[in-house]
């Protein structure tokens, strides 16, 4: 059985949490490869929102990708990957994604997971949108992304803040075909 790779980006935008609980998850999974880009933004919203360090998140990774690398593997629809998440996704990622813009290694391997035809999931993270960003999050489904805010659920009985990420990552991670073994779902009344 060969590897699945998944490559993980985190943005700048506040829930930088989410990207770390992601890489995390996709940890406790057998044959997947997980790439990592963090870019510079996200580095800053990292020291102020947790207690990683940067060297910590990347262990976390198989492959750590510089943002500015635009040469990397996960810039070429030749390597094939399971999908891509943007965890958190900035509203200025989200406009570089949904206009193309590939000016660095995010917006760059997000447009080619786009054209390929594979699974991009977009948790952005912003509050509250106005209609630009909504109209930027329709662009983009519009390509072929999926915009999965990180909204909690309250059927699962969520017991803190753990358990709200968990949750929302997991259900994330669904999308790109990831079976999340421990994840509360919905069994009906």
């Amino acid at each position: 059985m060969s590897s699945k790779h998944v490559v993980v980006a985190i943005s700048g935008a506040s829930g930088s949490i989410y990207g770390i609980r992601c890489l995390q998850m996709l940890r406790e999974i057998s044959d997947v490869v997980a790439h990592l880009v963090v870019t510079p933004s996200a580095k800053s919203t990292i020291g102020v929102e947790t207690k990683f360090s940067i060297s910590e998140i990347e262990k976390l990774a198989d492959e750590v990708h510089s943002p500015r690398d635009i040469g990397a593997s996960i810039a070429s629809g030749s390597f094939q990957t399971s999908g891509m998440i943007v965890a958190p996704c900035s509203i200025k990622m989200l406009s570089a994604i949904a206009n193309s813009f590939g000016s660095d290694l995010v917006s760059r391997a997000a447009d080619v997971t786009l054209k390929e035809k594979r699974p991009l999931i977009l948790m952005v993270r912003e509050t509250p949108f106005h209609l630009g960003h909504l109209r930027l999050m329709t662009k983009a489904v519009e390509i072929g992304a999926v915009i999965y805010p990180p909204i909690p659920a309250f059927y699962n009985h969520p017991e803190g803040i753990d358990d709200l990420i968990d949750h929302s990552v997991g259900r994330a991670l669904d999308h790109l075909g990831f079976e999340i073994p421990d994840l509360k779902r919905w069994k009906g009344r």
